[in-house]
């Protein structure tokens, strides 16, 4: 090496004072000659390289945003809300798997029975259980993560609720096309779903996110029972499914989202009591 980077430069170079094109020839040099380095280890804050190294290390070690929430980033949403709606359990690809398999399984029990009966009944039920799987400590797996994010316990079930809506909707949506023959009678599903999730968010409050489904999801199959035990012929529809049936539906889900609306404030006393 036949020359050496001045003192003075070594210092601004450790400051990052030094601008281009010397810091270039520095950066270059320094690569190179050892005897710079050792100056240049002397010149340096250990307190800034101590925290250098801390910063490297922490972004190696941070977890690389997946697809799902690069997305919603890139889509404006917050990186902390990108990332719960993004570790909602129902997202992932093993339940997405399992309800698209029973879907599926549904549609051909359909064209087998030649009544879409079975389908409306189920349908309603998915959104209901992603629900239960999306909110609380005991089916949550991701739900320490959620308790010290800095979202509202009432906020958080409601981007957790939009995730699942979303995703059992959009797929039911898709099972309902595969049954073009019998018109928007397929899609009955529709008002008994919102009703039993609304249902099932108001109740959650005071019932917790485990039982309130549990109970709305009961109370759904004992209405399918009794409506068909009540059917007056075979080839008429259940209840629920008639007109009137998707009026009281939309009646339960209107006064469940605004017994919803009044109890908010209790998410935060559950979010925090869970802790």
């Amino acid at each position: 090496m036949t020359w050496h980077l001045d003192e003075d430069d070594v210092r601004a170079y450790a400051q990052g004072e030094l601008t281009p094109p010397l810091l270039w020839s520095a950066d270059t040099h320094l690569a190179a000659c050892a005897a710079c380095r050792a100056v240049l280890a002397e010149a340096a804050d250990p307190d800034a390289l101590d925290a250098g190294w801390e910063r490297l290390d922490a972004e190696l070690d941070a977890p690389r945003p997946g697809f799902l929430e690069t997305l919603l980033m890139r889509l404006g949403v917050a990186d902390h809300t990108a990332r719960l709606l993004a570790a909602t359990p129902v997202l992932r690809r093993s339940w997405l798997a399992s309800v698209v398999l029973l879907l599926l399984t549904t549609v051909g029990v359909v064209y087998s029975a030649d009544s879409p009966t079975l389908f409306l009944a189920l349908a309603p039920m998915l959104p209901l259980a992603g629900v239960a799987l999306s909110y609380g400590p005991a089916l949550d797996p991701t739900y320490e993560m959620a308790v010290v994010s800095p979202v509202h316990g009432f906020r958080l079930l409601m981007i957790r609720t939009l995730a699942v809506l979303v995703a059992g909707l959009g797929l039911n949506g898709l099972a309902t096309l595969a049954l073009p023959a019998y018109g928007l009678r397929a899609l009955a599903w529709l008002l008994p779903a919102l009703a039993l999730t609304a249902a099932s968010l108001a109740l959650t409050a005071r019932l917790g996110p485990v039982l309130a489904p549990l109970l709305v999801g009961g109370a759904w199959l004992a209405l399918l029972v009794s409506a068909e035990a009540a059917k007056s012929g075979t080839d008429s529809q259940l209840a629920p499914f008639t007109a009137a049936g998707q009026g009281v539906s939309a009646a339960v889900a209107a006064l469940a989202v605004g017994l919803l609306f009044l109890v908010r404030d209790r998410f935060d006393v559950f979010h925090r009591s869970a802790v």
